[in-house]
C-alpha cells in the first residue's frame, strides 16, 4: 500500500497516462508490468490521501479500496518475477546468461559429491567396516541426503526462489535469526571444505609425482600382521610442499571463479568429464582383474573374497591408516561414518547458485535428486565390488586401491582424483561467496555490508574473503580436526532445510502450494532427525561445538540484526496457536483461577506530560508490576481528537513512537492509535471494539484526570505487586468500614477468615463512621481536605446555578450528554460529606504508605458528571499515591484448589 502523500494532486492528468493494452501486446513484459505498476503507485497515493487505516494495510487490498479509484486490478506476468516486478521502465537490465538444469544443478552436484575420499578411502572404509556395515553406511548417508533433497525439492517449487540457496530456504521459512546463523555455518563450511579438496589434489600429486616437491619426508610404519614384523616405509609428502602448492593452486582457482558464471560453465566440463572417465576405467579395471602385474592380494570378483569381507573387523591403526596392534587411533562405526559422510555432501551445489538458473522451481528438485540418486547407486555399487575384489589386508594397505586397479594404468586414476577435488573445490569457491552476498543483500547484519553485490554482478569482495579462509586454512596444512567441524555444518544445514519443510507442510499455510508432490512432512521430519542423530554419532562433540557457534550467531542476530518480517513459518505457528487458544477459550466466562490481568492503559488522554512522552512512566511500570512472572498482555491506547481523513498520518507517527515506547520500556504489550471527534467517542469505541472472544481487557488503567476542567480485585493487584522487587518488603492492611462499633470486631474475623482462604497475608483494620466522627468532632483546626471541601462545595453549587439558568432560558429540563439529570442538593453534601470522611480516614492511617488501593465509587445515578469528578477530587486530596479500583462484578480469585 502506497504511503498517505497529503500534497498529492486531485487531478488524474497529473498521474501517468494509463496504458492501453491493446498497445501493450508487442511490449516487453516486464515493462508493460512496470508501467503498470507506475500507475497504480500513483493512483494509490491519490486514493489512500481520502481513506487509509494505519496498522491495516493488508485489510484495505482486501476490501478493495484500490478499486475505489474505478482502477481494474493487476495481476503479475509471471509468478516467478512477481517479488521484483516493476523496478524500472526504461531499457531491461542486462545480466549473465542463465543456467540450466544440466549445467546449473546437475554437474555442480555430481562434482562436489564425487570427490577425493571415493578414490582413496572408499576402499580401506570397505576392508574396515565390512560388506554389510558398509552398505548400512552407505544407505544411512544417502537417505540422509536424499530426504533433504525431497525437502529442498519442496521448499524451492512453493514459488520463486531468490540468490542463497539454502540460506533463503531456511531463513523464509524458520526466520531470519535461524537462517543467518545456519547460511553463516554453512558458508563456512563451503569455504573451509575448499581448501579439503585442494590439500587432497595436491597430496594426490605429490604421490603420484614425488620429485616435483621441494622437501621430501620419509616415514617407517611397521606393519606386523602383513609382512611379519618388518618394516614398510611410507613417503608422505611434506608439510611445506602442501603449503606452497596448495596456496597456488586455490589462487589460480581464484582467478578462475573471478571470471564470472561464463568461465566456469566452460571449466566446469573440463574438470566433470575425465572424472567420470577414470570412473568408468575403475569399473573396467575391477571386472578384468586380477592383471598380469596386480598385487596377490587382488583376487578379482569372487564369492570367497566376498563372503570373507562381509562382516566388519575393525582394529588400531597408525596415522596413515595402515593397522598397527599399537596404533593410536581405533576404529569403529562411528568413526567411519564421520570420514564417509562428506562423500555424500554437495547436494547444496546446485541451490547455492541459485541466482544464475533459469528456472529455479524446475532445476533444483530434477538436478538434485538425479544427482543424490547416481551417485548413491554408484557408491552402493562399488561396496559390492570392492568386497569381492581384493581381500582385507589389501584393502587397508593399498591407499589408492582404485589407482592399482584402474585400467589402463594408474596414472588415469591420479589425474581423475586430481580433477575431481579441484572441482569440488571450483565448486566450493563459486558457492560461498554466492551465499555469502545473499545473506549481506537482506540486509539483516550491518557488518555484512562490505559483502553486498548488485544482482547480475559479480562477488568480488566475497570471493576475496572466501579466498582468504581458504587460503588461511591450506597453510594450516592439516584439517583432520577442521574436518569434523565441516561435516557438523553440511549436517545442520540438512537439519533446518527439512524442519522448514516439517513446519510449512505441517501448518499448511494458504501460501505453501509446492509444486513437487513427492514430500511429506513425515519425511521431513525423519530426515531432521536423521540429520540430528548422525551429528551425535559422529562426535557428540563437534556437534555441541557446532551448535554452540550456530547460538551464538543467533543470538548476535537478534541483538544486532535489523528485524526483517519474511512470514516465516515461526511467526505461522505462533499466528495458528494462538488462533486455537482463542478457540479453545470459549465465549464463556473465565474461571477465576485462570484469570490474568489484561490491562488497557489509556496513555494519553488527560495529563500534563511533554509531546515527546507517550505515555506516563508510572503507568507502563504498574503494567509490568500487575504481571506475574511476566504472564499477560498490555494494551497501551492513546486517543487523538479530530477527523480521521486528517490525522492519520499523525496516527501513524503517535503509534510508531508509543510502540518505541513500549519496547524501552520492556513492557510486554501492543500500541494502538485511536482517532475519534471527542474523547468520549474514543471511550465508547476502545470500550466496545477491543479485543477478541475472552481475550479482552479486563482492566482499565488510566491517570486521575489532571485538567478535567478542558470484590477481590484490589486484594489480587496487592499480591502481584507484593512479587515486585520495588514492593516486597512492604505489607498489606485492609481497611473495612462499619457503621457500629459493634459490627466491627464480627468484621474483622469475617475479613480474616476470607483472606486466609485465599492464602493471602494482610493486617485487617475496621473504622468505624463513629469513631470518625469522634475523631473529626476532636479536632479544632481546619485542615487543607477542609478547605478543599468547602471550595468544592462553591464550585458545585455555582455550576448548577448555571446549568439551571440555562434550562430555563431555553425551556428545557435539566440535560447532559443527551440524559435527563436530577439535582438534589441533599444529596451532593452527602456525598461530598462521606468523600472528605474517606479522605481524612486514608491520611489518618496511610499517609505514608508507598500505595494506597481504594475501591472506586461509582457514579450516582442522574446526577451531572461534574459532581462526579468533584467527589473524586476531594477523595484524592492530599494522597501521594493512589489507585483506584472498580471491579466489573466478576471473581479474579477462588477459595477453592
Amino acid at each position: 500500500m502506497a504511503p498517505l502523500d497529503p500534497g498529492a494532486s486531485a487531478d488524474p492528468s497529473s498521474g501517468p497516462r494509463p496504458i492501453n493494452p491493446g498497445r501493450n501486446r508487442s511490449m516487453d513484459p516486464r515493462m508493460r508490468v512496470a508501467s503498470s505498476n507506475a500507475h497504480r503507485t500513483s493512483s494509490a497515493r491519490q486514493s489512500d490521501s481520502k481513506l487509509e487505516l494505519f496498522g491495516f494495510d493488508s485489510l484495505v487490498n482486501i476490501l478493495g479500496l484500490k478499486s475505489m479509484a474505478e482502477e481494474p486490478a493487476q495481476t503479475p506476468v509471471s509468478p516467478t518475477d512477481s517479488e521484483d516486478i516493476g523496478i524500472t521502465i526504461g531499457r531491461p537490465k542486462e545480466t549473465d546468461p542463465k543456467l540450466g538444469t544440466m549445467m546449473g544443478v546437475f554437474v555442480p552436484c555430481l562434482q562436489n559429491i564425487l570427490g577425493i575420499i571415493y578414490y582413496i578411502r572408499f576402499t580401506w572404509i570397505v576392508g574396515m567396516g565390512g560388506i554389510w556395515q558398509s552398505l548400512v553406511l552407505v544407505a544411512l548417508c544417502g537417505a540422509c541426503t536424499f530426504l533433504t533433497a525431497i525437502s529442498l525439492s519442496a521448499i524451492a517449487t512453493n514459488g520463486a526462489m531468490k540468490g542463497g540457496g539454502p540460506y533463503y530456504l531456511i531463513g523464509r521459512a524458520l526466520g531470519p535469526e535461524v537462517g543467518v546463523s545456519i547460511g553463516l555455518c554453512f558458508f563456512l563450511g563451503n569455504a573451509v571444505a575448499g581448501a579439503m579438496y585442494v590439500l587432497g589434489a595436491v597430496e594426490t600429486f605429490l604421490d603420484a609425482v614425488p620429485s616435483a616437491g621441494f622437501f621430501q619426508e620419509k616415514v617407517t610404519v611397521v606393519d606386523s600382521t602383513a609382512n611379519g614384523g618388518s618394516g614398510i616405509t611410507i613417503s608422505t609428502p611434506s608439510l611445506h610442499d602442501l603449503q606452497i602448492y596448495g596456496v597456488i593452486v586455490t589462487i589460480l582457482l581464484c582467478f578462475i571463479v573471478f571470471g564470472g558464471v561464463k568461465i566456469i560453465n566452460k571449466v566446469a566440463p573440463a574438470f566433470l568429464m575425465p572424472v567420470l572417465f577414470s570412473i568408468l576405467c575403475i569399473y573396467i579395471g575391477v571386472l578384468s582383474a586380477p592383471g598380469p602385474n596386480s598385487p596377490k592380494g587382488i583376487t578379482g570378483l569372487s564369492t570367497t573374497t566376498l563372503v570373507d569381507n562381509w562382516s566388519a573387523d575393525y582394529q588400531p591403526t597408525n596415522d596413515a591408516g595402515v593397522p598397527d596392534p599399537n596404533g593410536p587411533i581405533y576404529w569403529d562405526f562411528n568413526a567411519l561414518l564421520g570420514l564417509f559422510f562428506p562423500a555424500v555432501t554437495g547436494i547444496m551445489a546446485g541451490s547455492n547458485r541459485s541466482a544464475s538458473l533459469k528456472d529455479t522451481q524446475s532445476s533444483i528438485p530434477i538436478g538434485t535428486l538425479y544427482a543424490t540418486l547416481l551417485t548413491t547407486m554408484m557408491y552402493l555399487l562399488s561396496v559390492f565390488l570392492f568386497g569381492a575384489l581384493a581381500t582385507r589386508q589389501e584393502l587397508l594397505t593399498d591407499r589408492l586401491l582404485t589407482a592399482t586397479v584402474a585400467w589402463p594404468a594408474p596414472a588415469v586414476i591420479h589425474i581423475g582424483i586430481i580433477l575431481s577435488t579441484l572441482g569440488a573445490a571450483l565448486q566450493s569457491l563459486t558457492g560461498a561467496p554466492r551465499l555469502l552476498v545473499a545473506i549481506a543483500n537482506d540486509d539483516i547484519l550491518p557488518v555484512l555490508n562490505c559483502f553486498k553485490a548488485y544482482e547480475g554482478s559479480e562477488p568480488h569482495v566475497a570471493t576475496l574473503f572466501t579466498s582468504f579462509i581458504c587460503i588461511s586454512c591450506v597453510v594450516i596444512g592439516n584439517l583432520d580436526l577442521i574436518t569434523p567441524t565441516i561435516t557438523m555444518f553440511f549436517l545442520l544445514c540438512y537439519a533446518g532445510v527439512n524442519l522448514s519443510c516439517f513446519l510449512l507442510d505441517l501448518l499448511d499455510a494458504p501460501s505453501w502450494r509446492p509444486r513437487w508432490k513427492l514430500h511429506h512432512w513425515s519425511l521431513s521430519l525423519i530426515g531432521a532427525l536423521l540429520c540430528i542423530v548422525i551429528m551425535f554419532m559422529i562426535s557428540w562433540a563437534f556437534t555441541v561445538v557446532s551448535l554452540a557457534l550456530a547460538s551464538l550467531i543467533y543470538y548476535y542476530v537478534s541483538l544486532k540484526g535489523k528485524a526483517g518480517d519474511w512470514g516465516d513459518g515461526f511467526k505461522s505457528a505462533y499466528f495458528q496457536l494462538a488462533l486455537r487458544s482463542l478457540r479453545s477459550l470459549g465465549a464463556n466466562q473465565v474461571h477465576p483461577k485462570n484469570w490474568y490481568p489484561i490491562p488497557l492503559i489509556f496513555c494519553r488522554p488527560w495529563g500534563r506530560l511533554p509531546e515527546d512522552v507517550p505515555c506516563h512512566p508510572k503507568l507502563a511500570d504498574f503494567a509490568n508490576f500487575m504481571k506475574k512472572k511476566g504472564r499477560g498482555m498490555s494494551i497501551f491506547v492513546s486517543i487523538i481528537d479530530g477527523d480521521y481523513h486528517e490525522s492519520a498520518e499523525d496516527a501513524k507517527a503517535v503509534c510508531r513512537q508509543l510502540s518505541a515506547y513500549i519496547d524501552d520500556k520492556r513492557c510486554e504489550g501492543v500500541a494502538e492509535i485511536i482517532v475519534a471527534p471527542s474523547m468520549s467517542d474514543g471511550f465508547r469505541s476502545i470500550v466496545q471494539t477491543m479485543g477478541l472472544g475472552n481475550l479482552k481487557p479486563n482492566i482499565v488503567v488510566m491517570r486521575y484526570p489532571e485538567i478535567w476542567r478542558d470484590g477481590g480485585l484490589m486484594l489480587l493487584l496487592s499480591q502481584l505487586l507484593l512479587t515486585k522487587d520495588s514492593f516486597e518488603d512492604c505489607k498489606i492492611q485492609v481497611f473495612c468500614i462499619a457503621e457500629e462499633d459493634s459490627e466491627a470486631e464480627e468484621l474483622k474475623a469475617d475479613v480474616k477468615k476470607f483472606l486466609y482462604d485465599l492464602r493471602m497475608r494482610a493486617e485487617v483494620i475496621v473504622v468505624t463512621m463513629k469513631s470518625f466522627e469522634a475523631h473529626a468532632d476532636g479536632s479544632s483546626r481546619i485542615d487543607d481536605t477542609q478547605e478543599a471541601y468547602t471550595s468544592a462545595q462553591n464550585r458545585i453549587r455555582v455550576y448548577l446555578s448555571e446549568m439551571k439558568e440555562t434550562a430555563e432560558r431555553e425551556g428545557r429540563p435539566l440535560m447532559e450528554g443527551g440524559k435527563q439529570v436530577v439535582v438534589n442538593e441533599q444529596k451532593v453534601d452527602k456525598f461530598l460529606n462521606t468523600m472528605l470522611k474517606l479522605n481524612a480516614t486514608i491520611l489518618r492511617h496511610s499517609r505514608m504508605a508507598v500505595v494506597v488501593l481504594v475501591s472506586l465509587p461509582a457514579p450516582p445515578l442522574n446526577q451531572p458528571a461534574y459532581c462526579y469528578m468533584e467527589y473524586m477530587d476531594l477523595l484524592v486530596e492530599n494522597v501521594p499515591r493512589m489507585l483506584m479500583v472498580r471491579g466489573y462484578r466478576r471473581d479474579v480469585v477462588t477459595l477453592f484448589t
